[in-house]
């Protein structure tokens, strides 16, 4: 099973890490598709990336409100607190600290990590 994980600014002003549970309910779509899903948010885009091994962004905030969902590789988010958490393959991350200190990004496996970025609707 995949994480699901958010990075937030907190009321103090910091980046803080959670588990996120998506709000998965049952659907039909007009083909017919159907399982469980969440609900349809509005993208302003979508880009596929790559980072080498060894890749690091200091101290940095979300661009925008933003998931990244990693495809291959592993990546380490590190918060002002020190606690850190992995994003591998299938894994999501909601990023959401626009304010703030942020977060640093760093690429810690031995190939590049490709990853989707989705940059959400206001």
């Amino acid at each position: 099973m995949p994480n699901f994980v958010r990075v937030y600014t907190g009321e103090d002003g910091k980046s803080h890490l959670e588990d996120l549970a998506p709000p998965f309910q049952s659907f039909v779509d007009t083909e017919g598709a159907y399982g469980e899903g969440t609900p349809m948010e509005a993208a302003n885009g979508v880009t596929i990336r790559i980072a080498q091994p060894g890749y690091l962004l200091e101290w940095h905030t979300a661009p925008r409100r933003q998931y990244t969902i990693t495809l291959s590789g592993v990546a380490e988010v590190e918060v002002g607190d020190g606690t850190k958490r992995q994003v591998g393959a299938g894994d999501v991350l909601l990023a959401e600290d626009l304010t703030g200190e942020g977060h640093i990004t760093r690429v810690i496996s031995e190939e590049p990590r490709y990853y989707i970025v989705v940059a959400l609707g206001d």
